[in-house]
């Protein structure tokens, strides 16, 4: 049976944090809070600039994978932006094509609200990842044989956290 991906509603909620703790879990943090991602996704699924994708591997599974998508607007391309945020599938769930069935959704919904550039960010040890990605057609660099695009962080609450 085929992939099952959807946008999720306010009601699915308590989904979309159960699987952002699972990968919260994942990455081996214990900081934010279950409640607080619950609180984060209750705030964040009202607001029309964000978006959480799920995907079960039939229509009869729960969900075991998301993505959150964030939208604004691109000075640079005179247009929208779409930035990719959290793409998560649980283990067991893992080698189904959930992640590309979330990404294939993730495409669709940027092109529908007039998106020109959709961004990620991936910790260069996720082979699977990057090489997922990159048949998307994502570039890890601004030109053959040129440097690396890199993505920056700083948290203010924290200087020194990752």
């Amino acid at each position: 049976m085929p992939v099952t991906t959807w946008k999720a509603g306010p009601h699915e909620a308590e989904t979309v944090a159960r699987l952002l703790v699972a990968f919260r879990d994942h990455l081996g943090y214990d900081w934010p809070s279950d409640n607080a991602f619950l609180a984060g996704v209750e705030k964040l699924i009202e607001d029309r600039d964000t978006e959480y994708l799920l995907a079960a591997p039939d229509a009869d599974a729960p969900a075991a994978g998301v993505v959150q998508l964030r939208f604004r607007w691109g000075i640079w391309r005179a247009g929208g932006d779409c930035l990719i945020e959290d793409v998560f599938v649980a283990e067991e769930a893992r080698g189904k094509g959930l992640a590309r069935a979330l990404l294939e959704l993730a495409t669709e919904r940027a092109l529908e609200r007039g998106c020109r550039r959709m961004e990620l960010d991936v910790n260069e040890a996720n082979e699977a990842g990057r090489a997922l990605y990159r048949s998307f057609g994502f570039r890890e660099s601004t030109q053959d044989g040129g440097p690396r695009d890199l993505y920056l962080r700083r948290h203010l609450h924290d200087p020194g956290a990752a």
